[in-house]
């Protein structure tokens, strides 16, 4: 069995958190995993706090994905020819190992596609938006699942937003149940939210995804920033729709995605187009072509069949590791940083970070969302930590992560703000918006995963120290930086 380095065994600081978080010593095998898979980490001197924005990979992914590479000739998999039938074959694998580590073999129709982007405007280009169609989305939802309010506009398709609760940016439930309840003229209704806040880390229940489809509506579930971390078994909850990016899973390869639709849904996301690969037939002298009625309808041209491979791979590796493993050792670590860093405070009571959304360690993932403020309650700017957590080696993430609807609750942002910005529109950069409304936008998101240890999030905590009863009169921040109180 693994055991602990010497120097966090002699820790007192560690032990206390031992105290705290007793299951984390089930999760040694991953401290394994960091001096082997992710050696490269600690030879660099990294401290890598972005796993929402993408995973690590193990060094094994890389060696058997070349090694197949390597050893064997592969082409084009639209045809049958012998390299093609070899393609052909590992992509059929990579396929039915992916519904299996999903448990959606029986009831699921597997897209693969570029990233959780594509697949979500295949559903926003393609579900049947019309003046008898309705797009409910909530606050919290990623640009790309905004976008597709546009697809619903230009069709005649109404939409709105269900709020959040500004406290913990959970989604506001009696607001949500009486929007679900609504739209009972509506022939078409599609509802979309994230399994896993990107900004907050907070997990939405899934029990919404039953209390929609009981009411009449389909369900889009982005499940990026949760799958990561943890199981979705598609056999206990079944949304219509659900998108994904495997590189936040598991790191490599970059660039391929899923869109799981529902069997029973398939026949409702009309293609408005055709490309190569996704026709049974097709003429020039006749407008006519007949859609393939499977997974290939969707992927147009040449589906990525080198990389294809390295998915199973992957998704072989993170089964091996256990995602129960996964899971624990994040919840560990971030419920520690939850602790600790409400607890680092200037020395007239005013706190160093201000968390936003849920402080304390339950229905949320390992995302962290903050803001640094001085010792006189003034917001530093996200910016400047991020100069700084640079210059230590310590990638974090900052501005507005892709999300607006999180960062205008979190800025007390409203509608006349935005109307009166809308109408003034100029570059559109961050400082004309902060410039213009007066308030600070963005903040600084952390994130632990399955490489994440201890020394990693207590380098954090030692860094937020570092601004302890530091005011703006002593922070040198150049000609390019200024502070702004927050409002």
């Amino acid at each position: 069995m693994t055991t602990f380095p010497t120097h966090l065994l002699q820790s007192k600081e560690f032990q206390k958190f031992l105290r705290h978080y007793p299951e984390y010593e089930t999760t040694t095998k991953l401290d394994e995993l960091r001096k082997t898979e992710y050696a490269r980490l600690d030879k660099m001197h990294h401290v890598y706090l972005d796993y929402t924005g993408g995973n690590l990979y193990g060094i094994s992914q890389l060696d058997r994905h070349h090694k197949l590479l390597k050893e064997n000739v592969f082409g084009n998999p639209h045809s049958t020819n012998p390299t093609s039938l070899a393609a052909t074959r590992l992509e059929k694998e990579a396929r039915k190992y992916i519904l299996e580590f999903f448990n959606a073999q029986d009831d699921y129709i597997l897209v693969l596609t570029a990233n959780a982007s594509a697949g979500l405007k295949i559903v926003g280009e393609c579900y049947p938006f019309d003046e008898d169609g309705h797009f409910l989305l909530t606050f919290d939802n990623h640009n790309s699942v905004n976008g597709i309010r546009e697809f619903a506009k230009k069709r005649g398709a109404s939409f709105c937003y269900s709020p959040l609760d500004i406290e913990d940016l959970k989604v506001s439930e009696k607001k949500l149940k009486k929007q679900l309840k609504k739209y009972s003229d509506k022939k078409n209704k599609l509802f979309a939210f994230p399994a896993q806040s990107n900004v907050s880390g907070v997990k939405h229940s899934l029990d919404w995804i039953n209390k929609a489809q009981d009411k009449g509506w389909d369900v889009l579930l982005d499940a990026a920033a949760f799958v990561p971390s943890s199981p979705l078994d598609l056999k206990k909850y079944q949304p219509n729709f659900v998108a994904l990016s495997f590189y936040k899973i598991f790191g490599y390869p970059t660039g391929i995605g899923a869109l799981l639709v529902r069997k029973d849904t398939f026949h409702k996301l009309q293609k408005p187009w055709f490309a190569g690969g996704t026709v049974t037939f097709a003429a020039v002298n006749e407008s006519f072509h007949s859609l393939k009625n499977s997974h290939e309808r969707f992927e147009d041209g040449t589906i990525n069949y080198l990389d294809i491979p390295a998915v199973k791979i992957g998704l072989e590796y993170i089964n091996d590791i256990g995602m129960d493993v996964i899971n624990t050792r994040v919840h560990c670590l971030t419920g520690w940083l939850l602790h600790k860093l409400q607890k680092i405070k200037h020395s007239n009571g005013q706190c160093v970070v201000n968390i936003f959304g849920p402080k304390i360690n339950q229905d949320r993932g390992g995302t962290i969302i903050m803001n640094f403020a001085d010792s006189d309650g003034r917001t530093i700017p996200w910016d400047f930590i991020e100069y700084k957590a640079n210059q230590q080696k310590i990638s974090l993430r900052t501005g507005c992560f892709c999300n607006p609807g999180v960062d205008e609750v979190n800025s007390c942002v409203t509608n006349d703000d935005t109307a009166q910005y809308s109408e003034h529109f100029g570059t559109g950069s961050f400082k004309e918006i902060v410039a213009f409304m007066g308030k600070l936008r963005g903040a600084i998101r952390i994130s632990v995963g399955l490489a994440s240890n201890f020394d990693d999030v207590n380098t954090f905590i030692h860094f937020v120290k570092g601004f302890k009863d530091k005011s703006s009169k002593d922070i040198d921040f150049g000609a390019h930086f200024e502070v702004m109180r927050h409002g």
